[in-house]
């Protein structure tokens, strides 16, 4: 335990010192964000923030292969360093061109769909993975290889540009996807697993320091990307497919706002929120600051991985 500890703070402090460093160079490149013209004028006044802060976290991807190098370790790496290329490549434009829009949605999501499909074949090849989800005190529901391959398929996918949607506040996901990581560190008995969460964490409080409402930087796709794509893989190796409605709370509830405001609003040609995803709802409705969302919305992610952590000891 005490080893791994000492990965989370020897990310922290990592994380802590060369977030300057990259700040600095994004800034003497112009690599910074653009902002859409439709949101609120607060967020107008964060054009010329650096973006792509994220690519910081990958200090958290050297220390788990660092401190523990094994194959599982080397996955999950993968996993975040592949969803994190699609984010690079989105964000980059975005800053490089000042263009909002950055690379295509479709690219996107043949590049996820692609990756994704990569990590689960060697999951099946390499690592033992089932087609068994767990349901009730050991019970488990055998599905068909194909149809649990093409549900994980639309799940990481899914959940990964859920997890990306949360990223629209200062501080918002970091303090959102703490939890977890948080869950996962606790419920797994693979080092690697406890590795890589414990190495996440330490980047991602590292990474607070600068992102917390005013942010100096932000961590842009880079970064809320790989963490999609990593949390995501992670419940498809702990088997916890069952509780992803309650851990990913807040991940799916910003997603589902997206879609509920689409589909609304081509069948009246009214608002259903005041702007999706629901975070920019709570700021123009209500009136609340961004670290009252943050706040907020944080509390509500550790609720929901302590409530998934007392179903996943008592009911699975």
């Amino acid at each position: 335990m005490q080893h791994q500890l000492g990965i989370a703070g020897l990310s922290f402090l990592l994380v802590a010192i060369f977030t300057p460093v990259l700040i600095w160079s994004l800034r003497y490149f112009k690599l910074t964000q653009p902002i859409r013209a439709e949101l609120p004028p607060d967020h107008q006044a964060k054009r010329g923030t650096p973006l792509m802060a994220g690519l910081v976290l990958l200090i958290g991807v050297f220390a788990s292969l660092q401190f523990h190098p094994a194959p599982l370790t080397v996955l999950l790496c993968a996993a975040f360093l592949l969803f994190s290329l699609i984010g690079f490549m989105d964000d980059f434009k975005k800053a490089a061109w000042q263009d909002p829009s950055g690379i295509s949605g479709r690219m996107k999501l043949v590049l996820q769909f692609a990756f994704t499909g990569i990590l689960l074949f060697f999951l099946f090849r390499s690592f033992g993975l089932t087609s068994d989800v767990a349901v009730f005190q050991g019970y488990q529901l055998h599905l068909p290889v194909y149809a649990y391959v093409a549900i994980m398929l639309l799940f990481v996918v899914g959940s990964a540009n859920a997890i990306n949607f949360t990223d629209g506040l200062d501080g918002l996901l970091i303090n959102v996807a703490i939890p977890t990581y948080f869950f996962f560190f606790v419920i797994s008995d693979k080092p690697e697993v406890q590795t890589f969460s414990l190495a996440m964490i330490g980047c991602l409080l590292g990474l607070f320091i600068y992102n917390i409402y005013p942010a100096k930087a932000f961590m842009g796709d880079t970064g809320s990307l790989a963490i999609g794509g990593s949390l995501s893989i992670l419940a498809v190796i702990e088997k916890v497919e069952i509780l992803l409605p309650i851990l990913f709370l807040v991940y799916l509830a910003e997603q589902l706002s997206v879609i509920l405001q689409v589909w609304y609003y081509k069948r009246t040609k009214l608002r259903l929120f005041k702007m999706a995803p629901i975070h920019y709802h709570f700021s123009l409705k209500y009136g609340w600051s961004e670290n009252t969302i943050v706040m907020v919305f944080g509390f509500i992610s550790w609720a929901s991985a302590l409530l998934s952590l007392l179903i996943w000891k008592f009911v699975l």
